[in-house]
C-alpha cells in the first residue's frame, strides 16, 4: 500500500510519489523533507514539540522504503532573541547555544530522534544575500530605506497555499504597513541593524535577514530547488509558508518549491489557545518533572495530527494508563527480545501510519496485538505478538525502554497516583450500586496497568504487582 498524505496546496489526501521515484537500479528512491525548527529564545512549549513528534514518526515510517534526508532548520537570528541578548546584556550566541540545547535535550526525552541535517540561519548569510540579488534581479524584490522587500503583485501564485486572495493581502490586512513599501502586502528579505543589533555587511548596508528567506535558501542548499515534503504547524501556512513558496519559486525561475505541504493542529491548553498573557505555556521541561518523556510523546500522538490537541490535566495520566497496559503485555511474555528486530509491524498497523499518519487507528492496532498477546493460549503465538507489537511501537517511537524498569518504583508519578485514586473511586462507587459489571472492569484494566487491588475491612488498597 502506498502512503497518503493530505497536501495543505490541494486541500486533498494524495498517494505520496516522491520526485526521486524512479532510483538507478539497485538503489532505493530518495526523499526530501524539511521541517521548520524552533527560534531559539526560549524553552520549547508543548506546542513547539508536536511537529518535532509527529515529523520523527513520519521520518520513521519513510525509512522503511526510502532513503530519507531530513532536515529541520534552527533559526538563530531574530529579533525576539535580540530582545532576549539585549535585556540579558549578552551576545545572541549565548542565548541561541543555551535554548538549541535546551531543545536538543528535551526533544530527545520525548524519543524524537536526530534529524540528518540541522541548518542554523547564521551560517548561511552569503547565500541569503546571493538568493536577495537574485530575486532584485529578476524584478521580484526592490531595495527600499535600507530594506529588501519582496514584490508580493509580481508572483501571480501568491495566496494559493493559504488560500487568501491577493486583494485582501495586498490591502494590508494583517501585514505590516510601511512608508518604504510598494504595497502593504510586500514583506521583508533584509532589514538595517543599528549598532546594538547583530548585522552583516550586505550590498544593501549593514543588516540581517528576513525570517522568511532563511528557510527558503536553507532548503535549497541542503536539499535542492524542488523538496518533496515541506512541514510545520498550522501557524506557519501563513505568512512563513506562504512566503517562502513566492520567493522560493521565483528566484529558482519558476520551479516547484515543495511538492507536499504538511501542517499539524495547534496544541491548545484546557480549550484555550496558549499564550502568554493567559499564562497557560507548557513548557516540556515542566511536563519531564511529572511524566517520562514517552508518556508526554504518546500524549501528543493521541489525536490525528492535523486536528487540534487539547491539553488537559489528566490527558498524561490517561497516556500512562495506556503504556502501562501495552508494557504489560511485553512484560508478561518472555522470549520476544531476541527476534523483534527481524519481526515485520502489524499490517493494520503499518496501514494506519500509511494513510495520512493515523495514529489514533495505528494505536488501535497496538492495543489489539497487546490484548491478542496476552489471550492466545498458544506460548509460541504469543512470543511472536509480542515481537509484532514491539515492532510496530518502534515506529511511533514507543516502548522501546525495558518492561521492569517502566514498571519501577520511580515510574509512579503524582499524575498517576491521582488517576488511580479517582479509578477507586469509580470502582467503589459501582460497588455501592451494584453495578458489578463495572466494578469488575476497572479492577481488569487496572490488573492489566500492573496494579494489583485489595478489598479490606480498612477499604481498599492498591499496589504494583
Amino acid at each position: 500500500m502506498s502512503i497518503y498524505l493530505h497536501n495543505t496546496l490541494t486541500r486533498s489526501k494524495e498517494p505520496f510519489v516522491p520526485l526521486d521515484a524512479t532510483p538507478a537500479h539497485g538503489k532505493r528512491p530518495h526523499v526530501t523533507m524539511y521541517v521548520c525548527g524552533p527560534t531559539v529564545y526560549s524553552a520549547p512549549h508543548i506546542g513547539n514539540a508536536r511537529p518535532a513528534v509527529v515529523f520523527d514518526v513520519l521520518a520513521r515510517l519513510l525509512r522503511r522504503d526510502y532513503d530519507l534526508t531530513y532536515a529541520r532548520n534552527i533559526t538563530d537570528v531574530d529579533d525576539k532573541i535580540n530582545a532576549s541578548a539585549q535585556e540579558l546584556g549578552v551576545d545572541i550566541g549565548e542565548v541561541t547555544r543555551e535554548f538549541i540545547d535546551v531543545y536538543h535535550h528535551d526533544m530527545a526525552a520525548l524519543g524524537v530522534l536526530p534529524v540528518d541535517i540541522e541548518p542554523r540561519a547564521t551560517d548561511h548569510i552569503p547565500a541569503i544575500i546571493t538568493m536577495i540579488t537574485a530575486l532584485i534581479r529578476t524584478g521580484h524584490a526592490y531595495e527600499a530605506d535600507g530594506h529588501v522587500l519582496f514584490r508580493v503583485a509580481s508572483f501571480e501564485d501568491y495566496g494559493a497555499l493559504s488560500r487568501r486572495e491577493q486583494r485582501e493581502l495586498l490591502a494590508g490586512a494583517r501585514v505590516e504597513v510601511a512608508p518604504y513599501k510598494e504595497a502593504p502586502g510586500d514583506f521583508v528579505l533584509w532589514k538595517p541593524s543599528t549598532s546594538d543589533l547583530p548585522g552583516w555587511d550586505s550590498p544593501w548596508g549593514r543588516g540581517r535577514p528576513g525570517w522568511h528567506i532563511e528557510c527558503s535558501v536553507m532548503a535549497a542548499e541542503h536539499l535542492g530547488r524542488t523538496i518533496d515534503i515541506h512541514g510545520g504547524g498550522n501557524d506557519l501556512i501563513f505568512p512563513h509558508h506562504e512566503n517562502e513558496m513566492a520567493q522560493s519559486t521565483c528566484a529558482h525561475g519558476g520551479e516547484q518549491f515543495a511538492r507536499y505541504w504538511l501542517h499539524n493542529g495547534f496544541v491548545n491548553v484546557d480549550h484555550e489557545k496558549m499564550s502568554k498573557s493567559l499564562g497557560n505555556i507548557v513548557l516540556v521541561r515542566d511536563l519531564l518533572k511529572l511524566a517520562r518523556g514517552e508518556a508526554i510523546r504518546l500524549a501528543l500522538l493521541n489525536a490525528h495530527y492535523r486536528q487540534p490537541l487539547d491539553w488537559t490535566e489528566t490527558l498524561l495520566s490517561e497516556t500512562r494508563r495506556k503504556l502501562d497496559r501495552l508494557y504489560g503485555a511485553l512484560r508478561e511474555i518472555g522470549g520476544w527480545q531476541g527476534i523483534w528486530q527481524d519481526t515485520d509491524p502489524d499490517e493494520e498497523f503499518i496501514a494506519a501510519l500509511q494513510d495520512d499518519l493515523n495514529t489514533p487507528k495505528a494505536l488501535a492496532a497496538l492495543f489489539a496485538l497487546s490484548k491478542a498477546a496476552r489471550r492466545s493460549e498458544s506460548a509460541e503465538e504469543r512470543v511472536h505478538l509480542a515481537a509484532r507489537l514491539r515492532a510496530s511501537a518502534e515506529i511511533m517511537g514507543l516502548l522501546s525502554g525495558d518492561p521492569e524498569a517502566w514498571f519501577g518504583s520511580d515510574a509512579v508519578d503524582e499524575l498517576e497516583v491521582t488517576a488511580i485514586r479517582e479509578l477507586l473511586k469509580r470502582r467503589d462507587k459501582a460497588r455501592e450500586d451494584g453495578q458489578y459489571e463495572v466494578a469488575d472492569r476497572i479492577r481488569d484494566d487496572l490488573a492489566e496497568q500492573g496494579i494489583h487491588i485489595e478489598d479490606g475491612a480498612e477499604g481498599t488498597r492498591w499496589r504494583r504487582s
